[in-house]
């Protein structure tokens, strides 16, 4: 046999690669087409992160804890999943609605009632969009009762950023569902739209102006209409959407989740046993085969996985059950239509959005008339009071002196006082929307639950 030949039986006879690694072909092996979902080994499962696009922003590995479910509740995962939900369900709407005053209504009528399925996806974008505030909210109070946005031993941190980052988040999402409000063109979303934008003209100086650029004029029309459209379809989910890519790469520049910080301040240092078969050298002077080794909780075995498929699996757990739970809630859940939009009827009462309920409420309590002077409560308490909330909540990360020790922590002794404090804050605005929305009847009088309203037609 000649050697060319031998030199080709041999190649094909060893074409199963290296040593570990399975032929391509063999049988019993998935197809190499989805290698990077379903690794078979820890080399795939790295060099999956990165070369697979969609799976590029998961870390080669993450520690355990900071995939509990208990830890993070994946509620960043579940705003995200419902962002895409409210991207899915939006475009069939963006062809089927008319941003015009003189169809707008009637295109959403024609929705509810006439095109198929329209009623349950027009309901599916409702829910979704409510439910991301929610979530939103949610995600921001776990990241401050854990102290995630304070930075841990990795070089480089800069959590605080990604904290202000996520504060800008809530308020572009809060605006993405009050812009989306009045698409529909109904009494209920055109006088919620107004009660809302009239809280902004009560700034000093320069409040009616903010109104007018705000709402395209000085009355809400057709300008109005077509400015929240286009805010609503494109500039604000674009800026979400650029936002939470940052915010993304941000986490994983900062080394991931908080809580795999703490667990490495808290471990100490225990020795490994070295390799017997692996010669380590510095410079080329030292040699040997026994040096002492240490390691940390995240470098000991047992303490990590594998980003692909454990990280990714979790994942695709809560999006598709956040789908599916949006979905099945929409069937149940009917979204409101009332009458056509009217400016010369004012329904009594005319309440803002249900997430601005609360800043309604707080105009009405400190608007105090002494004799013939009035002290401005949509001053006070549509501008000062939440500004000074947001601008608290955006510096904090810098005010906020309790040792990193504690960073990723539920509910930490250190942080004790801070934290009632802003369950505090939390409780307070749940409580005055809560008596926004079940107990201010017509004229903004208190009713109690078990009160009727007494009938009082609309105002001219």
């Amino acid at each position: 046999m000649s050697l060319l030949t031998r030199v080709l039986k041999f190649r094909s006879a060893g074409k199963a690669g290296p040593a570990g690694v399975e032929p391509e072909e063999a049988p019993g092996v998935r197809p190499r087409l989805f290698w990077s979902l379903w690794p078979r080994s820890d080399r795939d499962a790295g060099d999956a992160v990165t070369s697979n696009f969609l799976l590029h922003w998961f870390p080669a590995k993450v520690s355990k804890s900071s995939m509990a479910w208990s830890y993070s509740f994946w509620l960043g995962t579940i705003t995200a999943a419902l962002f895409l939900l409210l991207t899915l369900s939006g475009l069939p709407l963006l062809f089927l609605y008319v941003p015009s005053v003189e169809r707008a209504y009637q295109s959403v009528k024609d929705i509810e009632y006439v095109i198929t399925f329209g009623r349950w996806l027009r309901a599916v974008h409702r829910v979704a969009a409510h439910a991301m505030v929610i979530t939103v909210v949610l995600h921001l109070a776990r990241v401050f009762f854990t102290g995630a946005y304070k930075n841990g031993i990795a070089r480089n941190q800069q959590r605080q950023w990604n904290w202000v980052i996520g504060v800008v988040m809530l308020l572009l999402t809060l605006f993405l569902s009050f812009t989306g409000y009045l698409l529909p063109w109904d009494q209920l979303a055109f006088w919620a739209v107004t009660v809302g934008t009239n809280i902004a003209s009560a700034i000093p100086g320069i409040g009616p102006t903010v109104r007018e650029l705000l709402i395209g004029g000085r009355a809400i029309e057709q300008a109005t209409l077509i400015r929240f459209y286009v805010l609503h379809i494109f500039f604000l989910p674009a800026g979400v959407g650029v936002l939470f890519a940052y915010h993304m790469w941000r986490v994983r520049k900062d080394g991931g989740l908080a809580r795999a910080d703490r667990e490495e301040i808290a471990e100490t240092p225990r020795d490994v046993a070295a390799s017997p078969t692996k010669t380590y050298t510095l410079l080329g002077v030292a040699r040997g085969t026994s040096p002492t080794v240490t390691a940390r909780s995240l470098e000991a075995p047992g303490t990590s996985v594998n980003a692909v498929p454990d990280l990714m699996r979790r994942a695709m757990i809560a999006t598709l059950g956040t789908i599916a739970v949006i979905s099945i809630l929409s069937v149940f859940i009917a979204s409101p239509l009332e009458e056509p939009a009217n400016a010369l009827i004012t329904p009594n009462p005319a309440k803002a959005p249900w997430y601005f309920l609360w800043l309604q409420e707080i105009v009405t309590d400190t608007t105090i008339h002494l004799g013939s002077f009035t002290i401005n409560g949509a001053f006070i308490g549509g501008v000062v009071l939440p500004g000074l909330l947001i601008g608290l909540l955006t510096v904090w990360p810098w005010i906020d002196k309790s040792p990193r020790q504690v960073t990723g922590d539920w509910f930490p002794r250190e942080r004790r006082t801070q934290n009632l404090v802003f369950i505090a804050v939390l409780v307070g605005i749940l409580l005055l929307t809560y008596i926004g929305m079940e107990l201010r009847g017509p004229y903004w009088e208190w009713f109690w639950p078990w009160e009727a309203w007494p009938t009082v037609p609309g105002r001219i």
